[in-house]
């Protein structure tokens, strides 16, 4: 054999060899322990379920906890994302979660609380103190957990997470 084919064999074999190892780099250390690697697929797509499924046992549990502080009755659970139609029977109550939204649409509410500014009324710009009553086709927000109750019944479009109770 000449000199001319040995160094093209050992080049061929030089080229293959760090090939080989470049690949066993990049297969072996990305995404391990050493190396964590975070797709925004891996992130839109099994993450963020994972915590929304944490969130809403969280909710559930918080919702289960409030009802038997309440002293139990008949309670109906919601999530709504866009509004729903909700109608509270006299003597019945929402209890909403942060961020929820509420619009009275017939019969008479109130806010629940005592004294402080608990709701926001986002029509007027105001805000509803604790035992205040609901006006009609004004959207209420809550910066916390609060509710809405009813001597008479009501008829109130939701938006958000909320509990029904007796």
């Amino acid at each position: 054999m000449n000199k001319k084919k040995i160094r093209t064999i050992l080049c061929v074999l030089l080229a293959a060899a760090g090939l080989t190892a470049v690949g066993a780099l990049a297969a072996g250390g990305a995404g391990s322990q050493s190396d964590p690697l975070v797709t925004l697929s891996y992130l839109t797509e099994t993450f963020t379920g994972q915590i929304m499924d944490k969130v809403d046992d969280a909710i559930a549990r918080r919702n289960a906890q409030l009802l038997q502080e309440l002293g139990g009755g008949s309670v109906s659970n919601g999530t709504a994302s866009a509004y729903s139609a909700v109608t509270l029977t006299a003597g019945q109550t929402l209890y909403g979660e942060a961020g929820c939204e509420v619009l009275l649409r017939s019969g008479s509410a109130a806010c629940g609380g005592t004294g402080t500014a608990s709701m926001t009324d986002a029509t007027t710009g105001g805000s509803l103190n604790g035992g205040g009553a609901l006006e009609g086709n004004h959207l209420y927000l809550m910066p916390e957990s609060q509710s809405v109750f009813t001597a008479e019944g009501a008829v109130l479009l939701v938006r958000g997470s909320f509990i029904i109770g007796s």
